[in-house]
């Protein structure tokens, strides 16, 4: 995993934005014990920084039990960064065209550490299919966007954990057969999963660069495997290489 070292003198800082990523989907409300617990670091602290937090609206408290979980100023700043988002705005209307004409899921996703953050999606013309998942992190090797940046990203590996940890009995948690298939993916230009992160759902996806060449993030298409052919990944593919291609930057200003 990429290795950040943290600027000195700025702990607390630290320690107050690592509790904010302890709440999660599975976990969204955590008394002060599970958060102290979870830490790392004694009651009295926690409560200290969880009190900051809330003072700045960060987190809200649950009235019932005292119980924690994020605040309405994170869900402000949140939206706030998405509509101030760049590659977002100008993926947009690729993502649309690209639901339109697949009939299936389209998103743009960009790496957070060892896991892919949906950043925005657009649902396909089916009635059964993959949405409502912006926001959503997934492990970086078990999905089409993950491994296709790990793949074309310079400094992709590293961002591999010490254990591929198995979400299917398809996905590869095996390191050398994971490096085996990056250069499969070279080859070809895009990546799949079958599989490998939910059972019955497949994706295919392609990087997506910026100026200098540097991989911002990747584009998928996704859906039900049934609907998902080797034939029709390839095809889909080369549509998603073709597309990331004219998000870089030189393309836009023309």
């Amino acid at each position: 995993m990429i290795d950040k070292a943290p600027p000195q003198g700025a702990q607390a800082a630290l320690r107050a934005l690592r509790l904010l990523k302890l709440f999660t989907p599975e976990k969204p409300e955590l008394q002060l014990a599970e958060v102290s617990g979870l830490a790392g670091l004694n009651k009295t602290t926690t409560h200290r920084l969880l009190q900051a937090l809330h003072s700045e609206s960060m987190l809200d408290r649950n009235p019932a039990d005292g119980a924690y979980r994020l605040g309405p100023a994170l869900m402000a700043m949140g939206v706030q960064a998405l509509s101030s988002n760049d590659l977002r705005r100008r993926a947009r209307p690729l993502l649309k065209q690209l639901a339109n004409e697949s009939g299936e899921t389209a998103t743009l996703e960009v790496p957070i550490d060892d896991t892919m953050l949906i950043l925005d999606e657009v649902s396909g013309g089916h009635f059964v299919g993959a949405a409502g998942n912006v926001g959503t992190r997934w492990p970086i090797h078990a999905t089409s966007t993950g491994k296709a940046l790990i793949a074309f990203d310079e400094q992709g590996v590293e961002r591999l954990g010490e254990r591929l940890t198995s979400l299917t009995p398809r996905t590869i948690t095996e390191r050398n057969l994971f490096l085996e298939q990056l250069l499969e993916i070279r080859r070809r230009g895009f990546a799949e999963s079958v599989d490998e992160l939910e059972d019955g759902f497949s994706g295919v996806a392609a990087v997506v660069r910026g100026g200098m060449g540097q991989v911002l993030g990747a584009l998928s298409i996704c859906g039900p495997t049934q609907r998902l052919s080797a034939a029709r990944r390839a095809s889909l593919g080369v549509t998603l290489c073709t597309a990331a291609e004219h998000l870089q930057p030189r393309h836009w200003e023309q």
